[in-house]
């Protein structure tokens, strides 16, 4: 089955920084193994490249905001990412429980129309 496992609008520093800050209820989506406080994953784009992605959470205290790290930076720079662009991760999760992600990236043309960044590089 295939759900969309986190969705954002980039901020700033999401856009020029080697992470990500992600939503909270995206948590659950990562399934971060008991005594650690990281999942790493392979998302494939939209041209079919892979990228190493990392979410970690905080070791400490209640508060564990999850980021994302790993090839972020490199994504969003090759991407051309910037503010208020939109990053989505799709999971798909098969009957045995693995779990493969995909990640697209769109920006906002004008009235709510998004098309994917690449269409920008062109």
């Amino acid at each position: 089955m295939e759900q969309v496992a986190m969705e954002k609008a980039l901020s700033k520093s999401d856009a020029t920084n080697n992470r990500m800050e992600l939503p909270m209820e995206s948590l659950r989506n990562f399934p971060i193994p008991d005594g650690q406080n990281y999942f790493e994953f392979v998302a494939m784009d939209t041209v079919d490249r892979p990228w190493e992605f990392k979410v970690s959470t905080r070791n400490e205290g209640k508060y564990k905001k999850p980021w994302m790290s790993g090839q972020w930076g490199s994504y969003a720079h090759e991407k051309g990412l910037k503010k208020g662009d939109r990053v989505k991760l799709i999971m798909q999760v098969e009957g045995n429980g693995v779990r493969s992600y995909r990640i697209t990236a769109e920006r906002n043309l004008a009235m709510g129309i998004w098309i994917p960044v690449e269409d920008f590089a062109s």
